[in-house]
């Protein structure tokens, strides 16, 4: 689905730019979200895995906010 264009534009531009520096350090961790963003580089282009994860975080930082809860890695990579 992506990342729409509606709602903030410097909020979106944030979370590409994190999203871009999330993938370039992935390449040397063993994380569960780390081995997400390998496999899914392995099959599709560099842009679309960024807007992949900026997508996921968005979706990630919203459901922590609604739910009042905790940030779980383990939920986030899919464990």
């Amino acid at each position: 689905m992506g990342i729409s264009k509606r709602g903030d534009h410097y909020l979106r531009k944030l979370l590409v730019h994190g999203a871009r520096a999330v993938i370039r350090h992935a390449k040397n961790r063993d994380d569960g979200l780390s081995q997400w963003l390998k496999e899914l580089s392995s099959r599709k282009h560099v842009n679309v895995v960024t807007v992949a994860l900026a997508n996921k975080t968005a979706r990630v930082a919203w459901a922590v906010v609604h739910n009042d809860a905790a940030y779980d890695p383990a939920l986030v990579a899919g464990c």
